[in-house]
């Protein structure tokens, strides 16, 4: 008699887990920013910027997130965030993150660089924002072309 009620109980808790998001969309988040940021040292800082859009009824509240920055084919850029602001109901967002670069893993693009000077690079982000145990990680993954004036001497 027991063994039957806790597998009745289980099964009501897993319905009620797969009903608690049948209707959630999908949240969109956009690169919106990537730029070099002023530094006083010889290891530079980047600004990337999310907008992230909720489309639900409900607000999204991000708990954390996993982010990787590739330039010219070499991973220079990882991290995460934690302290991320809660996107209201039908409402919009923005996350900044601020990364330097992990200078040994990047000593091939800047070889690669010294070889063949440029101003335009080709990057890719990816990343993964967790808002819950219930919900299905968000996975963004991101190209493009970003501009480093060289200043002149």
């Amino acid at each position: 008699m027991k063994v039957r009620f806790l597998i009745l109980i289980l099964l009501v808790m897993l319905c009620s887990c797969a009903t608690l998001s049948p209707d959630f969309e999908q949240p969109t988040v956009n690169v919106s920013s990537f730029r070099m940021l002023p530094s006083n040292s010889l290891v530079p800082r980047f600004e990337i910027g999310l907008h992230v859009i909720n489309p639900n009824r409900i607000p999204l509240k991000l708990f954390g997130l996993a982010y990787e920055v590739e330039l010219e084919g070499h991973r220079v850029l990882t991290g995460v965030a934690s302290e991320l602001p809660v996107i209201g109901a039908y409402a919009e967002g923005d996350v900044l993150l601020q990364a330097s670069p992990d200078l040994f893993s990047s000593i091939s693009l800047f070889t690669d660089l010294m070889n063949q000077p440029r101003e335009k690079f080709q990057f890719n982000f990816s990343a993964r924002l967790d808002v819950g145990k219930f919900l299905p990680k968000i996975r963004v993954e991101k190209s493009g072309e970003i501009s480093f004036p060289v200043k002149s001497r």
